[in-house]
């Protein structure tokens, strides 16, 4: 099962390694990021859904995904952090059936938002200073500003290039694609030259399996204890206490803002 639910135009619609002989594209993507790239298609695009709690878990897929719905909830095969996110948001409805504050009951659907699976984007693009073809990581609302940009500019990718900034931290985190308008005098000779190049090979979609980090269930079991969550309640355990740090994802989005939470009328309360 691919880490991906959505690839190339499903992805569009939808506002790791081949063994070390192949470098991967993931590019920092942080608060004063910027490129100057080209644009080969509008459908170099995936989406996934990745796991994380800020400061302590850094983001990442599951070996085995949770299947989802259209909406995005899952449907099948759900993971540790998905059973917990379950558990927590069953609390919350028991709590405020009981006549709890609704502080309180935010403050359980609060921790359980924690471990659901936040949707993210991979989008690829040309570095014009390199010549290679780099991947950056992003929240829905910024790709679907720069997917609205290359829409716009559809018709003559093969002419333009841009420029791909980043901008401000946390809420206030914005991402632009602006045309370069003039070329001959905003790029240098080698960066011409390799824009001049760009279509001579298409991005690889296959290279999206190489941008993120994949954990297996007992890691996944580790990381909820790091995230404070009582393993317990889902029958598991380690066995040993677990480490203090986790892994260091290959695109960490800890400086993105956050998905909105879903209302009580998703949650079915």
């Amino acid at each position: 099962m691919s880490m991906f639910t959505k690839v190339g135009a499903a992805a569009v619609a939808a506002t790791n390694n081949d063994g070390g002989a192949k470098e991967s594209p993931i590019t920092s993507f942080k608060s004063g990021s910027m490129y100057k790239v080209g644009v080969k298609s509008l459908e170099n695009v995936a989406e996934y859904y990745g796991y994380s709690v800020y400061k302590k878990v850094n983001t990442f897929v599951p070996k085995n995904p949770a299947t989802r719905n259209a909406r995005g909830f899952v449907d099948a095969n759900p993971t540790a952090w998905d059973q917990a996110a379950d558990l927590l948001y069953a609390d919350a409805k028991a709590a405020k059936e009981a006549g709890a504050s609704e502080d309180a009951v935010k403050k359980i659907t609060d921790e359980a938002y924690l471990y659901r699976g936040k949707q993210r984007f991979l989008r690829a693009f040309f570095d014009l200073t390199t010549g290679k073809d780099i991947v950056v990581d992003l929240s829905p609302k910024q790709e679907k500003t720069l997917k609205a940009v290359i829409e716009k500019y559809a018709k003559k990718l093969g002419s333009i290039a841009f420029e791909l900034t980043k901008t401000g931290a946390g809420t206030n985190a914005v991402v632009a694609l602006s045309p370069i308008i003039d070329m001959d005098e905003d790029l240098t000779d080698a960066e011409r030259a390799n824009f001049a190049k760009m279509g001579e090979q298409p991005f690889d979609l296959a290279d999206f399996e190489t941008c993120l980090y994949v954990a297996d269930e007992e890691e996944q079991t580790k990381n909820l204890v790091i995230a404070g969550f009582d393993i317990a309640r889902l029958g598991l355990s380690i066995g040993a206490a677990a480490p203090e740090a986790t892994q260091e994802s290959a695109q960490p989005t800890d400086d993105d803002a956050p998905d909105a939470p879903p209302s009580e009328e998703e949650l079915g309360f």
